[in-house]
């Protein structure tokens, strides 16, 4: 399993940003490979975590390859204060509640 988090400090939004932000939603989950979302927010609220699971590397390749995100990416620093993208591969999951693996999704 791929874990690609998209760690974030918010700036202003706008129309444009909310059309985009749900269609790469969409895109996401459209896509074979597509296994769920987690978000986290800090305590201060500064900083929000965006956690999308896929099956594998090309599922998470694809979702880059949508029109839609690749317009949000050229124009990250104008919803963003700043951002960092993080990548891992995810070899098992542990503890008493259900995760993504298991089909939450």
């Amino acid at each position: 399993m791929i874990a690609a988090q998209f760690i974030f400090e918010p700036g202003e939004y706008d129309d444009e940003f909310h059309r985009l932000d749900d269609s790469i939603d969409n895109d996401a989950k459209s896509l074979p490979g597509f296994l769920g979302t987690d978000r986290w927010v800090s305590v201060d609220g500064l900083r929000i975590n965006a956690v999308y699971y896929f099956d594998d590397m090309s599922a998470l390749t694809k979702l880059g390859r949508f029109d839609d995100h690749r317009t949000a990416k050229s124009q990250v620093d104008r919803w963003y204060k700043g951002y960092r993208v993080i990548v891992t591969e995810v070899t098992a999951t542990y503890g008493n509640m259900r995760h993504i693996a298991a089909g939450d999704a």
